[in-house]
């Protein structure tokens, strides 16, 4: 419960721009964390693998995209 009342839920939201009817759309989420720990195979036990600075730095771009389109103010 506490990821959903404290994140914001980004998921639902997508660029217009690349919006595809039937297709899997880029999101604002932590879905891109989730598809990095896919795609090195993570057996999602502890200890969780350490986020190369690339994916925490274009997660943090996800988020900051999504607040500039809703609220229309930079942070």
């Amino acid at each position: 419960m506490i990821d959903e009342v404290l994140t914001p839920d980004s998921a639902r939201f997508w660029p217009i721009d690349s919006y595809e009817v039937g297709k899997s759309q880029p999101s604002f989420d932590k879905q891109y964390v989730r598809d990095y720990l896919e795609s090195i195979k993570w057996n999602k036990q502890p200890p969780c693998p350490e986020l190369p600075p690339e994916i925490a730095q274009a997660t943090t771009a996800r988020y900051l995209e999504a607040y500039e389109l809703m609220t229309g103010e930079s942070l």
